[in-house]
């Protein structure tokens, strides 16, 4: 479809779309319920000259809900050596080109970063319009810690490939996001379980924003049992596991820690570097301190 008119309708008002500056916009669309857009998306989209989306047919049905009648193309893993350099061209003849996904944030497990890339590469400007994302939505509900996270997008289908995926992932200090298919969660959970352990915290987004949103916590282990046992589910799967416990320190690499931090700084405040660094009382890794330098017959000093 590819009407002149640009604009946009909210309810029963239409409201005219503002003329776009010449570039590529990153726009991110809903996840599932439609009424998550973002008002400058719904500019952005009617403003654009060209609406490249990773699935023509199901794009449509967001646009249509906001009467937004504007030319769409497609761009997706399988024509984006055909499909970029077009719109490459267009941007460099001066046209705006909105990117949009099925659905959440483009760029996330899809091929548009190929996209973003050549355009840098020609000097094409780039403007990110920020709105739904599964994996931050699932983070956020989870109950796991937020302040560090490391989405690993799908893992790979081969059981040999999956399972060294997750021994490289098993030690990062932060909570892991992954997207996978339904019929592959109870095994990816099983695999969970051999590779990371059963003991961590985990959970389950499905469905999120739709009817049947679900989120479901637990140890791996917990979580891995009950989709074993359970029919495979439906809908789209965020998977969501908190970073391995944290082991305490072993008394030998505190003395390391604690006369490198000496060789430095005075002893009190070396003491107090290393009560930030490892959690322990000041006042005893002062002592240790002391009794260190007393046995080594090194000089103290504060």
């Amino acid at each position: 479809m590819t009407g002149d008119k640009r604009s946009y309708v909210i309810g029963q008002t239409e409201i005219p779309a503002r003329p776009l500056e010449p570039a590529l916009y990153l726009v991110a669309t809903p996840i599932g319920n439609l009424a998550d857009i973002t008002l400058r998306a719904l500019e952005t989209l009617a403003a654009a000259d060209i609406v490249a989306c990773e699935d023509t047919r199901v794009s449509r049905v967001l646009l249509d809900r906001y009467g937004i009648r504007r030319r769409t193309t497609a761009y997706h893993e399988h024509n984006a050596g055909e499909a970029g350099p077009k719109l490459i061209a267009a941007l460099e003849a001066g046209q705006s080109v909105a990117l949009i996904s099925d659905a959440g944030t483009p760029l996330i497990s899809d091929p548009g970063y190929r996209l973003v890339g050549e355009a840098l590469d020609h000097g094409i400007r780039v403007v990110p319009i920020p709105g739904p994302s599964a994996a931050l939505a699932a983070l956020t509900a989870s109950g796991l810690p937020s302040d560090a996270f490391l989405f690993a997008g799908f893992l790979p289908v081969k059981t040999g490939q999956r399972l060294t995926r997750l021994e490289a992932l098993k030690a990062v200090p932060a909570t892991l996001i992954f997207f996978e298919s339904p019929r592959r969660l109870a095994e990816t959970l099983a695999a969970m379980v051999g590779a990371l352990g059963g003991a961590r915290k985990a959970a389950i987004g499905r469905e999120l924003t739709k009817t049947f949103e679900e989120m479901r916590t637990g140890t791996l282990q917990t979580l891995a049992d009950h989709y074993a046992a359970a029919d495979t589910p439906k809908g789209e799967i965020v998977i969501c596991v908190g970073p391995a416990e944290a082991k305490a320190d072993e008394p030998e690499d505190i003395d390391r820690l604690l006369l490198s931090l000496a060789a430095e700084m005075p002893a009190s405040k070396a003491a107090a570097e290393a009560a930030k660094m490892t959690g322990g009382q000041k006042q005893a890794l002062y002592r240790r301190l002391l009794e260190l330098r007393d046995a080594g017959g090194g000089e103290g000093g504060d």
